[in-house]
């Protein structure tokens, strides 16, 4: 049972989130509506399905749990209408049926439909972060322990783990169990695809250079509010959680914390618990005072993250260089031609210091795989489904999409069409990509890195991952550590009342309803929810997996 100051905190947090939320609501501005163009009809693709084993023989219809991709939302209203997942169910030969929770709101979904009992047959969810860990929601009777399953009929996926070992140890748990037919990032080049963003025209028309330090950052982001005008100067995402987009390290890195678990010469550490984090809020406090940053610093959705970047609300964000960069600087453009938007490097107190943190994903990040429900009566199909990913022609079409339409061979390099590159119905290349494939975001593939040298097109995008990248991050970071069934258990229940007390306290001192010297007092009372034996449960599971 939670205790009553968790529970205190928790009310504290949502009445903070509702006072929010009206006013974010006053403030969005509304997007115009794109349509998608018409599908083409799906056609015979590079070599013999039926050689393959694709398409299947059945006539089942299997149920898919699953959120939307953004990009693809703002086109289409469901999965169905997406030529995606209409041209997946024609080559696999399994029919599916999609059950669509609302938008940002799959955690709180998910949590109604396990309890519901009513499990459809796949479910493409972060598993890893599941309260117990994934082991768990094995035991607990939710997914399938897919062993046997895999070695039965999933040969694309055995084949792909078996010539990596280093990632088949990350997706499965402590007691050896895999759980998920899991996303994979299949070159190094894709994990970093995040960082701070800046207009740059507006930089150049106030005679600024592009921000290094926090010092610089304040002196651009009060030039954009006094001089410009600009209403929130700084935006981003608030949600699922408060501070949700600067949790890569993005500000509160500079003063060499994070706001989770990170790594200070080999030593776990948890950020909210070092002095750093009371100088960052401090900060955060005063740019908050002076209207530097989104009043609706709680409620900053991705929609609102568009809405402010496009309407010129906001002049700077944490964001990515495909749905950040390669969105909103070609719909801005054609109504301010000079318009720019460019990376900024993660900032650092001081010039000459590289960033201790930055965006920075595993080649296995835990999210976006799809487990098969444990009361499934059509796991061969749903295996058989989900292992099409893996396979040649499935790679192919899970990054590229469909040949002849969204992509062509060229020399044996398949090169995305200007369907996808130069949409005619102006869509920008994230959203036109989200339609034909699944490059962009998550799903059960190997993710190639000619789909990031192709969809970065815009020479700000190319510029973004080098300069993101520029940083310690894979230093600092945990790895992705599987954890014992009971350490999960524990550390989730731990982690449940610290996180919600951590957002209140950041929540009320930013916003100036606590002092900054509170920051002593939730400290103790962190520690008093057991974050040591937190951060204990996470140096054992260290120990065990480097001697794997």
């Amino acid at each position: 049972m939670r205790k009553k100051s968790a529970l205190a905190s928790g009310l504290w947090l949502l009445l903070i989130l509702a006072l929010l939320c009206s006013a974010c609501a006053k403030s969005e501005t509304n997007r115009s509506e794109e349509e998608a163009p018409d599908a083409e009809q799906p056609r015979q693709t590079e070599g013999n399905h039926a050689a393959n084993g694709y398409p299947i023989q059945t006539d089942k219809t299997l149920t898919y749990w699953a959120e939307l991709n953004g990009n693809a939302g703002s086109i289409k209203p469901g999965f169905q209408e997406v030529p995606f997942f209409q041209e997946w169910q024609r080559r696999t030969g399994v029919k599916l049926d999609f059950i669509q929770p609302p938008a940002n709101q799959a955690r709180e979904a998910i949590n109604v439909l396990l309890a519901s009992g009513e499990l459809p047959d796949m479910l493409e969810y972060e598993w890893a972060s599941f309260p117990g860990g994934p082991e768990k929601a094995i035991s607990d009777g939710y997914i399938l322990r897919l062993n046997d399953a895999i070695d039965r009929y999933a040969p694309n996926l055995k084949k792909y783990l078996s010539e990596h070992p280093e990632i088949d140890k990350q997706i499965k748990t402590d007691a050896g169990s895999y759980y998920v037919f899991p996303f994979i990032q299949g070159d190094d080049l894709l994990r970093t695809y995040q960082g701070p963003i800046i207009r740059k025209d507006w930089l150049d028309e106030l005679g600024l250079e592009v921000p290094v330090t926090i010092d610089d950052w304040y002196i651009v982001l009060k030039a954009f509010k006094e001089k410009k005008g600009i209403e929130a100067p700084l935006t981003f995402l608030g949600v699922p959680n408060p501070l949700f987009g600067i949790e890569s390290g993005g500000f509160v890195g500079a003063y060499g914390i994070k706001k989770g678990f990170y790594l200070d010469q080999g030593e776990v550490k948890y950020g909210p618990l070092e002095a750093g984090y009371k100088t960052f809020l401090a900060l955060f406090r005063k740019w908050y005072a002076e209207g530097l940053i989104d009043k609706n610093i709680a409620t900053v959705d991705t929609k609102t993250l568009d809405s402010n970047m496009i309407s010129g609300r906001s002049g700077a964000s944490i964001w990515n260089a495909g749905a950040g960069i390669g969105t909103w600087q070609p719909i801005v453009k054609e109504k301010t031609p000079q318009a720019q938007f460019v990376p900024a490097p993660y900032p650092v107190l001081h010039k000459g210091e590289k960033p201790k943190f930055g965006q920075r994903s595993y080649m296995y990040m835990g999210s976006g795989g799809v487990a098969i429900s444990s009361k499934s009566t059509n796991v061969e199909e749903a295996v058989r489904m989900l292992d099409f990913g893996y396979s040649p022609e499935g790679h192919l079409f899970f990054n590229f999409g469909i040949e002849g339409v969204s992509y062509v061979m060229k020399d044996g390099y398949p090169t995305y069409t200007d369907l996808i590159m130069r949409n005619p119905d102006k869509l920008a290349p994230s959203q036109a990509l989200a339609m034909y494939s699944r490059a962009s975001y998550f799903g059960s593939f190997v993710q190639d890195t000619r789909y990031l040298e192709q969809y970065y097109l815009l020479q700000e995008q190319k510029d973004a991952i080098q300069i993101w990248s520029n940083t310690d991050a894979d230093k600092n970071m945990l790895p992705q550590i599987p954890k014992t069934e009971m350490e999960s258990t524990e550390l989730s229940a731990i982690m449940l009342d610290v996180t919600t007390l951590v957002d209140e306290m950041s929540l009320k001192i930013i916003l100036g309803i606590e002092p900054v010297e509170s920051f002593d007092d939730y400290v103790a009372q962190i520690k008093a929810l057991k974050i040591q034996r937190a951060i204990e449960i996470q140096k054992t599971a260290l120990d065990r997996y480097n001697k794997r």
